[in-house]
Protein backbone atom coordinates (compact mmCIF):
# COMPACT_ATOMS: atom_id res chain seq x y z
CA UNK A 1 0.00 0.00 0.00
CA UNK A 2 3.00 1.97 0.60
CA UNK A 3 3.66 2.40 -3.02
CA UNK A 4 -0.21 3.17 -4.08
CA UNK A 5 0.10 6.30 -1.72
CA UNK A 6 3.11 7.71 -3.61
CA UNK A 7 1.84 10.79 -5.39
CA UNK A 8 4.43 10.08 -8.48
CA UNK A 9 1.98 6.54 -9.16
CA UNK A 10 -1.21 8.85 -9.81
CA UNK A 11 0.17 11.42 -11.62
CA UNK A 12 1.85 8.91 -14.06
CA UNK A 13 -2.11 7.68 -14.07
CA UNK A 14 -3.51 11.22 -14.73
CA UNK A 15 -0.82 11.66 -17.28
CA UNK A 16 -1.55 8.43 -19.18
CA UNK A 17 -4.49 9.53 -19.51
CA UNK A 18 -4.05 13.00 -20.92
CA UNK A 19 -1.99 11.47 -23.41
CA UNK A 20 -4.71 9.10 -24.50
CA UNK A 21 -7.16 11.17 -24.90
CA UNK A 22 -5.14 13.99 -26.84
CA UNK A 23 -3.56 11.42 -29.08
CA UNK A 24 -7.11 9.63 -29.24
CA UNK A 25 -8.38 13.00 -30.39
CA UNK A 26 -5.05 13.60 -32.99
CA UNK A 27 -5.40 10.59 -34.51
CA UNK A 28 -8.66 8.95 -34.54
CA UNK A 29 -11.02 12.14 -34.06
CA UNK A 30 -10.62 13.71 -37.31
CA UNK A 31 -11.24 9.89 -39.11
CA UNK A 32 -13.55 7.68 -37.30
CA UNK A 33 -16.64 7.90 -38.87
CA UNK A 34 -15.53 10.07 -41.77
CA UNK A 35 -18.18 10.08 -44.95
CA UNK A 36 -18.78 12.15 -47.64
CA UNK A 37 -21.06 15.15 -47.79
CA UNK A 38 -21.52 17.49 -50.74
CA UNK A 39 -18.60 16.28 -53.10
CA UNK A 40 -18.69 18.87 -55.86
CA UNK A 41 -18.76 17.43 -58.99
CA UNK A 42 -20.29 18.56 -62.19
CA UNK A 43 -22.81 17.80 -64.93
CA UNK A 44 -23.40 19.09 -68.36
CA UNK A 45 -26.29 18.39 -69.76
CA UNK A 46 -26.55 18.86 -73.65
CA UNK A 47 -28.76 16.54 -74.79
CA UNK A 48 -31.85 17.37 -77.05
CA UNK A 49 -34.55 15.55 -76.70
CA UNK A 50 -35.43 13.29 -79.86
CA UNK A 51 -38.90 11.46 -81.37
CA UNK A 52 -40.41 8.31 -80.82
CA UNK A 53 -42.46 6.06 -83.21
CA UNK A 54 -45.60 6.69 -80.71
CA UNK A 55 -45.21 10.29 -81.56
CA UNK A 56 -43.76 10.89 -77.47
CA UNK A 57 -41.09 12.41 -76.43
CA UNK A 58 -37.96 10.86 -75.15
CA UNK A 59 -35.58 13.48 -73.09
CA UNK A 60 -33.10 11.39 -71.28
CA UNK A 61 -30.64 14.24 -70.20
CA UNK A 62 -33.80 15.95 -68.31
CA UNK A 63 -34.59 12.84 -66.49
CA UNK A 64 -31.14 11.83 -65.08
CA UNK A 65 -30.78 15.30 -64.40
CA UNK A 66 -33.99 15.62 -62.38
CA UNK A 67 -33.10 12.42 -60.63
CA UNK A 68 -30.04 13.58 -59.65
CA UNK A 69 -30.82 17.11 -58.62
CA UNK A 70 -33.76 15.96 -56.72
CA UNK A 71 -32.18 13.09 -54.84
CA UNK A 72 -31.10 14.46 -51.68
CA UNK A 73 -29.44 11.44 -49.84
CA UNK A 74 -26.56 11.34 -52.23
CA UNK A 75 -23.26 12.88 -50.67
CA UNK A 76 -22.85 15.20 -54.00
CA UNK A 77 -23.19 18.70 -54.62
CA UNK A 78 -23.95 19.01 -58.09
CA UNK A 79 -22.77 22.07 -60.20
CA UNK A 80 -25.01 22.40 -63.50
CA UNK A 81 -22.43 23.92 -66.29
CA UNK A 82 -23.43 24.68 -69.95
CA UNK A 83 -20.61 22.99 -71.86
CA UNK A 84 -17.76 20.33 -71.52
CA UNK A 85 -14.88 23.09 -72.45
CA UNK A 86 -15.84 24.90 -69.25
CA UNK A 87 -15.85 21.61 -67.14
CA UNK A 88 -13.01 20.82 -68.04
CA UNK A 89 -11.83 24.05 -66.98
CA UNK A 90 -13.16 23.38 -63.91
CA UNK A 91 -11.29 20.40 -63.57
CA UNK A 92 -7.66 22.38 -63.88
CA UNK A 93 -8.82 25.16 -61.47
CA UNK A 94 -9.44 21.74 -59.12
CA UNK A 95 -13.04 23.30 -58.55
CA UNK A 96 -14.76 19.71 -59.38
CA UNK A 97 -13.36 15.83 -58.26
CA UNK A 98 -15.44 14.99 -61.33
CA UNK A 99 -18.00 15.52 -64.22
CA UNK A 100 -20.90 13.86 -66.09
CA UNK A 101 -21.17 14.55 -69.42
CA UNK A 102 -24.60 13.94 -70.91
CA UNK A 103 -24.57 14.69 -74.64
CA UNK A 104 -26.38 16.18 -76.90
CA UNK A 105 -27.41 12.47 -79.29
CA UNK A 106 -28.03 10.85 -75.95
CA UNK A 107 -31.84 11.00 -76.18
CA UNK A 108 -31.80 10.38 -80.18
CA UNK A 109 -29.27 7.05 -79.43
CA UNK A 110 -31.41 5.96 -77.17
CA UNK A 111 -34.40 6.27 -79.66
CA UNK A 112 -32.67 4.50 -82.13
CA UNK A 113 -32.13 1.15 -80.23
CA UNK A 114 -35.68 -0.04 -81.29
CA UNK A 115 -34.55 0.10 -84.88
CA UNK A 116 -32.85 -1.63 -86.83
CA UNK A 117 -29.56 1.05 -87.39
CA UNK A 118 -29.32 1.37 -83.36
CA UNK A 119 -26.35 3.80 -82.65
CA UNK A 120 -26.30 4.18 -78.91
CA UNK A 121 -24.82 7.22 -77.39
CA UNK A 122 -21.88 7.25 -75.21
CA UNK A 123 -22.37 9.48 -71.59
CA UNK A 124 -18.82 10.48 -70.43
CA UNK A 125 -17.25 10.06 -66.71
CA UNK A 126 -14.45 12.13 -65.82
CA UNK A 127 -11.86 11.98 -62.96
CA UNK A 128 -9.97 14.52 -61.31
CA UNK A 129 -7.08 11.84 -60.42
CA UNK A 130 -5.20 14.82 -59.53
CA UNK A 131 -7.54 15.90 -56.43
CA UNK A 132 -7.33 14.25 -53.29
CA UNK A 133 -7.55 10.12 -53.90
CA UNK A 134 -10.15 9.44 -51.19
CA UNK A 135 -12.78 12.31 -52.48
CA UNK A 136 -11.78 10.91 -56.29
CA UNK A 137 -12.77 7.52 -55.56
CA UNK A 138 -16.00 8.22 -54.15
CA UNK A 139 -16.82 10.62 -56.74
CA UNK A 140 -15.53 7.77 -58.99
CA UNK A 141 -17.94 5.03 -57.32
CA UNK A 142 -20.81 7.72 -57.60
CA UNK A 143 -20.83 8.39 -60.77
CA UNK A 144 -20.15 4.54 -61.87
CA UNK A 145 -23.74 3.94 -60.00
CA UNK A 146 -25.72 6.92 -61.31
CA UNK A 147 -24.39 5.63 -64.76
CA UNK A 148 -25.83 1.68 -64.03
CA UNK A 149 -28.64 3.38 -61.89
CA UNK A 150 -29.70 5.49 -65.03
CA UNK A 151 -29.07 2.28 -68.04
CA UNK A 152 -31.40 -0.37 -65.84
CA UNK A 153 -34.30 2.72 -65.91
CA UNK A 154 -34.26 3.85 -69.06
CA UNK A 155 -34.15 -0.17 -70.38
CA UNK A 156 -37.28 -0.86 -67.99
CA UNK A 157 -39.04 2.25 -69.30
CA UNK A 158 -38.21 1.17 -73.56
CA UNK A 159 -39.11 -2.08 -72.50
CA UNK A 160 -42.19 -0.95 -71.04
CA UNK A 161 -43.41 1.22 -73.90
CA UNK A 162 -43.22 -1.58 -76.18
CA UNK A 163 -44.74 -3.82 -74.03
CA UNK A 164 -47.84 -1.12 -74.38
CA UNK A 165 -48.03 -1.34 -78.12
CA UNK A 166 -47.76 -4.90 -78.18
CA UNK A 167 -44.78 -4.87 -80.63
CA UNK A 168 -42.26 -7.94 -81.90
CA UNK A 169 -39.03 -6.05 -80.93
CA UNK A 170 -35.97 -7.84 -82.75
CA UNK A 171 -33.46 -9.80 -80.96
CA UNK A 172 -30.72 -7.19 -81.67
CA UNK A 173 -32.45 -4.41 -80.74
CA UNK A 174 -33.94 -6.48 -76.90
CA UNK A 175 -30.06 -7.18 -76.59
CA UNK A 176 -29.61 -2.84 -77.44
CA UNK A 177 -31.68 -2.56 -74.85
CA UNK A 178 -30.02 -3.57 -72.08
CA UNK A 179 -27.24 -1.39 -72.12
CA UNK A 180 -29.07 1.86 -73.61
CA UNK A 181 -25.79 3.61 -73.52
CA UNK A 182 -22.03 3.23 -73.11
CA UNK A 183 -19.92 4.60 -70.21
CA UNK A 184 -17.06 5.84 -71.39
CA UNK A 185 -14.28 7.07 -68.49
CA UNK A 186 -11.76 9.63 -68.57
CA UNK A 187 -9.01 10.33 -66.66
CA UNK A 188 -7.41 14.39 -66.15
CA UNK A 189 -4.61 15.12 -64.32
CA UNK A 190 -3.13 11.62 -63.84
CA UNK A 191 -1.20 11.10 -60.94
CA UNK A 192 1.20 8.35 -62.79
CA UNK A 193 2.68 6.07 -61.06
CA UNK A 194 4.84 5.64 -57.82
CA UNK A 195 3.01 8.55 -56.72
CA UNK A 196 1.51 6.63 -53.69
CA UNK A 197 -1.85 6.47 -55.57
CA UNK A 198 -2.08 10.75 -55.58
CA UNK A 199 -0.94 10.87 -51.72
CA UNK A 200 2.97 11.90 -52.47
CA UNK A 201 2.51 15.67 -52.12
CA UNK A 202 1.45 14.70 -48.39
CA UNK A 203 4.51 12.11 -47.98
CA UNK A 204 6.52 14.69 -49.37
CA UNK A 205 5.13 17.46 -46.82
CA UNK A 206 5.21 15.21 -43.72
CA UNK A 207 8.81 14.30 -44.38
CA UNK A 208 10.02 17.75 -44.86
CA UNK A 209 8.08 18.70 -41.49
CA UNK A 210 10.46 16.44 -39.82
CA UNK A 211 13.15 16.86 -41.79
CA UNK A 212 12.89 20.58 -40.47
CA UNK A 213 12.26 19.81 -37.15
CA UNK A 214 15.35 17.74 -37.20
CA UNK A 215 17.51 20.73 -38.61
CA UNK A 216 15.59 23.58 -36.43
CA UNK A 217 16.99 21.49 -33.38
CA UNK A 218 20.49 21.39 -34.10
CA UNK A 219 21.24 24.62 -35.33
CA UNK A 220 19.22 25.61 -32.09
CA UNK A 221 21.79 24.15 -30.19
CA UNK A 222 24.47 25.46 -31.57
CA UNK A 223 23.38 28.77 -32.17
CA UNK A 224 22.87 28.75 -27.85
CA UNK A 225 26.05 27.34 -27.07
CA UNK A 226 27.75 30.13 -29.82
CA UNK A 227 25.27 32.45 -28.44
CA UNK A 228 26.16 32.24 -24.68
CA UNK A 229 29.61 32.93 -25.51
CA UNK A 230 29.28 35.84 -27.58
CA UNK A 231 26.92 37.00 -24.21
CA UNK A 232 29.47 36.55 -22.27
CA UNK A 233 31.78 38.73 -23.96
CA UNK A 234 29.99 41.20 -23.99
CA UNK A 235 28.59 41.45 -27.97
CA UNK A 236 25.32 41.12 -29.66
CA UNK A 237 24.29 37.84 -30.39
CA UNK A 238 22.67 39.41 -33.75
CA UNK A 239 25.12 37.54 -36.27
CA UNK A 240 24.74 34.30 -34.50
CA UNK A 241 21.07 34.23 -35.10
CA UNK A 242 21.55 35.82 -38.64
CA UNK A 243 23.84 33.13 -39.31
CA UNK A 244 21.60 30.23 -37.72
CA UNK A 245 18.12 31.73 -39.97
CA UNK A 246 20.54 31.82 -43.48
CA UNK A 247 22.24 28.05 -42.79
CA UNK A 248 18.76 27.04 -41.64
CA UNK A 249 17.23 28.03 -44.98
CA UNK A 250 20.35 27.07 -47.06
CA UNK A 251 19.96 23.28 -45.45
CA UNK A 252 16.47 23.31 -46.37
CA UNK A 253 16.89 23.51 -49.62
CA UNK A 254 19.61 20.91 -49.67
CA UNK A 255 17.31 18.59 -47.88
CA UNK A 256 14.20 19.22 -50.11
CA UNK A 257 16.93 18.34 -53.10
CA UNK A 258 17.84 15.33 -51.14
CA UNK A 259 14.15 14.12 -50.53
CA UNK A 260 13.25 14.46 -54.28
CA UNK A 261 16.24 12.79 -55.86
CA UNK A 262 15.66 9.93 -53.03
CA UNK A 263 11.96 9.86 -54.08
CA UNK A 264 12.82 9.66 -57.73
CA UNK A 265 16.55 7.57 -57.89
CA UNK A 266 15.36 5.69 -54.56
CA UNK A 267 11.29 4.53 -55.47
CA UNK A 268 11.04 6.26 -58.79
CA UNK A 269 8.49 8.77 -58.35
CA UNK A 270 8.07 10.82 -61.34
CA UNK A 271 8.21 14.55 -61.25
CA UNK A 272 6.77 15.99 -64.37
CA UNK A 273 8.96 19.73 -63.38
CA UNK A 274 11.35 18.53 -61.30
CA UNK A 275 13.20 22.14 -60.53
CA UNK A 276 9.83 23.82 -59.69
CA UNK A 277 9.04 20.62 -57.54
CA UNK A 278 12.38 21.44 -55.93
CA UNK A 279 11.68 25.00 -55.42
CA UNK A 280 8.21 24.58 -54.08
CA UNK A 281 9.46 22.15 -51.80
CA UNK A 282 12.71 24.53 -50.48
CA UNK A 283 9.74 26.84 -49.71
CA UNK A 284 7.56 24.68 -47.64
CA UNK A 285 10.91 23.16 -45.73
CA UNK A 286 12.10 26.92 -44.93
CA UNK A 287 8.78 28.09 -43.51
CA UNK A 288 8.51 24.82 -41.22
CA UNK A 289 12.48 25.57 -40.35
CA UNK A 290 11.93 29.47 -39.40
CA UNK A 291 8.35 28.17 -37.87
CA UNK A 292 10.16 25.95 -35.33
CA UNK A 293 13.38 28.10 -35.20
CA UNK A 294 11.09 31.00 -34.01
CA UNK A 295 9.12 28.51 -31.41
CA UNK A 296 12.05 27.18 -30.20
CA UNK A 297 14.16 30.68 -29.52
CA UNK A 298 10.99 32.42 -27.30
CA UNK A 299 10.15 29.20 -26.10
CA UNK A 300 12.64 27.12 -25.53
CA UNK A 301 12.45 23.05 -25.60
CA UNK A 302 9.01 23.14 -24.33
CA UNK A 303 7.78 24.42 -27.76
CA UNK A 304 8.38 20.89 -29.07
CA UNK A 305 5.17 19.51 -27.33
CA UNK A 306 3.82 22.37 -29.31
CA UNK A 307 5.67 20.94 -32.62
CA UNK A 308 5.08 17.24 -32.50
CA UNK A 309 1.00 17.69 -31.55
CA UNK A 310 0.77 20.11 -34.50
CA UNK A 311 2.15 17.27 -36.37
CA UNK A 312 0.29 14.54 -35.17
CA UNK A 313 -3.13 16.55 -35.43
CA UNK A 314 -2.94 17.29 -39.08
CA UNK A 315 -1.39 14.30 -40.09
CA UNK A 316 -4.93 12.43 -40.59
CA UNK A 317 -6.42 15.49 -42.02
CA UNK A 318 -3.87 15.15 -45.23
CA UNK A 319 -4.90 12.33 -46.58
CA UNK A 320 -8.93 13.48 -46.31
CA UNK A 321 -11.07 15.58 -48.25
CA UNK A 322 -12.52 18.26 -46.45
CA UNK A 323 -15.84 16.76 -47.42
CA UNK A 324 -14.88 14.08 -45.32
CA UNK A 325 -14.11 15.99 -42.59
CA UNK A 326 -16.75 16.93 -39.40
CA UNK A 327 -17.74 20.89 -39.26
CA UNK A 328 -15.36 21.27 -36.10
CA UNK A 329 -12.24 19.68 -37.34
CA UNK A 330 -12.30 21.58 -41.04
CA UNK A 331 -13.43 25.12 -38.47
CA UNK A 332 -10.92 24.80 -36.08
CA UNK A 333 -7.96 22.89 -37.22
CA UNK A 334 -7.92 22.24 -41.09
CA UNK A 335 -8.55 25.85 -41.92
CA UNK A 336 -5.10 26.97 -40.52
CA UNK A 337 -2.87 24.17 -40.24
CA UNK A 338 0.11 24.66 -42.36
CA UNK A 339 0.69 21.11 -43.72
CA UNK A 340 -2.61 22.00 -45.50
CA UNK A 341 -1.66 24.87 -47.96
CA UNK A 342 2.10 23.23 -48.25
CA UNK A 343 0.53 19.80 -49.42
CA UNK A 344 -2.36 21.56 -51.69
CA UNK A 345 0.07 23.88 -53.27
CA UNK A 346 2.88 20.82 -53.96
CA UNK A 347 -0.27 19.11 -55.48
CA UNK A 348 -0.70 21.69 -57.89
CA UNK A 349 2.67 21.78 -58.90
CA UNK A 350 2.86 18.19 -59.24
CA UNK A 351 -0.72 17.57 -60.94
CA UNK A 352 -1.39 20.87 -62.43
CA UNK A 353 1.42 22.08 -63.75
CA UNK A 354 1.89 25.26 -61.19
CA UNK A 355 -1.37 26.28 -61.95
CA UNK A 356 -5.22 26.03 -60.87
CA UNK A 357 -6.78 25.57 -57.44
CA UNK A 358 -5.64 27.88 -54.69
CA UNK A 359 -1.87 27.99 -55.85
CA UNK A 360 -1.58 31.59 -55.45
CA UNK A 361 -3.06 31.63 -51.58
CA UNK A 362 -0.70 28.88 -50.92
CA UNK A 363 1.98 30.14 -51.57
CA UNK A 364 0.82 33.68 -49.53
CA UNK A 365 0.43 31.77 -47.04
CA UNK A 366 3.66 30.27 -47.34
CA UNK A 367 5.84 32.87 -47.51
CA UNK A 368 3.64 34.87 -44.60
CA UNK A 369 5.30 32.13 -42.48
CA UNK A 370 8.71 32.74 -43.90
CA UNK A 371 8.48 36.40 -43.37
CA UNK A 372 6.89 36.05 -39.67
CA UNK A 373 8.93 33.26 -38.76
CA UNK A 374 12.85 35.16 -40.05
CA UNK A 375 11.07 38.40 -38.28
CA UNK A 376 10.75 36.87 -34.96
CA UNK A 377 14.19 34.42 -35.31
CA UNK A 378 15.66 37.75 -35.72
CA UNK A 379 14.30 39.70 -33.26
CA UNK A 380 15.05 37.16 -30.62
CA UNK A 381 18.75 38.02 -31.51
CA UNK A 382 18.23 41.25 -29.50
CA UNK A 383 16.74 39.62 -26.33
CA UNK A 384 19.18 39.18 -23.31
CA UNK A 385 19.77 35.50 -22.81
CA UNK A 386 17.51 33.34 -21.10
CA UNK A 387 17.62 32.73 -17.33
CA UNK A 388 19.60 29.47 -17.55
CA UNK A 389 21.74 30.57 -19.80
CA UNK A 390 22.85 33.57 -17.75
CA UNK A 391 22.79 31.27 -14.74
CA UNK A 392 25.52 28.84 -17.10
CA UNK A 393 27.43 31.82 -17.46
CA UNK A 394 27.87 33.19 -14.40
CA UNK A 395 29.19 31.64 -10.74
CA UNK A 396 26.32 32.29 -7.89
CA UNK A 397 27.82 34.40 -5.01
CA UNK A 398 28.79 32.31 -2.09
CA UNK A 399 26.34 33.09 0.97
CA UNK A 400 28.15 32.83 4.48
CA UNK A 401 26.07 33.07 7.43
Amino acid sequence: MTFLKQKAVWIGVAATLAVLIVFGLAMMGSVVGAKPRALPIALVQADRSADLPSGAKLAVGEQIEKMLVENAEMPVKWHLVDTEEEAMKGLDWQDYYGVLVLPANLSEGVASLASPTSQPASIKLVYNEGMNAQAVAAAKTILQQVAKNAGTGLTAQLLGQMEQQAQQMPVAAAKAMLTPFRAEEVVMHPVGANNANGNAPNLLIQIVWMGSLVLSVCLFLAGRAAGTKVSAAGRSRFGIVATQAAAGVALAGLASGFTLWMASSWYGMHFADFGLTWLYLWLAASAFFLLQTALLRWIGFPAMALLVLLLFFSMPLLGMAPEFMPQATRDWLYSWTPFRYAAAGLRSVLYYGGEGGDLARNYGVLWGIVTGGLALVLASGFRQSPAPDRASSTQPADSRA
